[in-house]
């Protein structure tokens, strides 16, 4: 059995995803046998809630030493609070040995490498938490609508500092993974779109036509982007953006078989 959820789970993080027949799937969602998935929602620059979280998986996780452990990580690691830097350094070289792990682009991120090579999307990744992530790498953020020499000489100075592993972390983030009968993405998916026609500029941004949508996407879609108070658990899509970053509750989704339940830091 784990010998197949290896298998299973090296194909996931390899291929592309399946585009699922819409309104196909004959019983209850369920992810392959001998595997446990844990999903986590927006970090947003929260080093402590990441590591409760990760607290709380790891002696989850010790309650069943004979399934295969993953974390899938949805996106929005930077900006908003105050430990971006931090948050990427547990990610990419401080997470528990014995999980494999997924890391997907979170429209943050997005913007954030943007802004290394392109000032014009600065006045808005300042407005929206990235001030907060340039002072995580002890450089002072000008305002959003700073003299562009100003907005430059923050650029200079990421680009300087930033360390060349998260560097790589950043580039190296995908934008989509399917394990069984769900689909991960950071926002959501189009509706009436394959799954495996989808723009990425959909699974980084989308909200309202993903969001108010009963269509079958083929899979369950799981996801975060969206803040709700509480996860949502519905027939098409489970959102777990439980705003960490003000409310001090960072979620994640456990999948066992046909199992779903929540971990949750308060």
């Amino acid at each position: 059995m784990l010998s197949l959820a290896r298998k299973l789970w090296a194909e996931a993080i390899s291929g592309a995803p399946s585009a699922g027949p819409f309104g196909g799937r004959a019983g209850p969602a369920s992810v392959p046998r001998g595997m446990r998935v844990y999903a986590v929602g927006d970090i947003h620059g929260r080093l402590d809630l990441l590591d409760q979280m990760l607290g709380q998986i790891v002696r989850d996780a010790e309650q069943a030493p004979n399934l295969l452990k993953y974390l899938v990580f949805l996106g929005d690691y930077v900006d908003r609070g105050p430990d971006s830097r931090l948050v990427i350094e547990r990610l990419a070289c401080g997470l528990p040995p014995a999980f494999g792990a997924v890391f997907l682009r979170g429209n943050h991120e997005d913007t954030m490498l943007g802004f290394l090579s392109d000032l014009r999307v600065a006045p808005g990744w300042l407005t929206y938490g990235g001030d907060t992530t340039l002072e995580s790498y002890g450089i002072p953020a000008p305002d959003p609508d700073a003299p562009m020499e100003h907005l430059q000489q923050a650029q200079m100075m990421l680009n300087s500092l930033l360390p060349a592993h998260h560097r790589a972390f950043l580039t190296g983030l995908r934008c989509h993974l399917t394990i069984g009968d769900y689909h991960f993405v950071h926002a959501g998916v189009r509706p009436g779109v394959p799954l495996d026609r989808q723009e990425d500029q959909d699974r980084l941004w989308i909200r309202e036509a993903f969001l108010v949508s009963r269509a079958d996407h083929g899979k369950v879609v799981v996801h975060g982007h969206t803040i709700a108070p509480e996860p949502e658990l519905l027939s098409n899509r489970i959102g777990i953006d439980t705003g960490a970053y003000a409310t001090n509750r960072l979620t994640a989704l456990v999948l066992e078989g046909t199992d779903r339940r929540f971990l949750c830091t308060v």
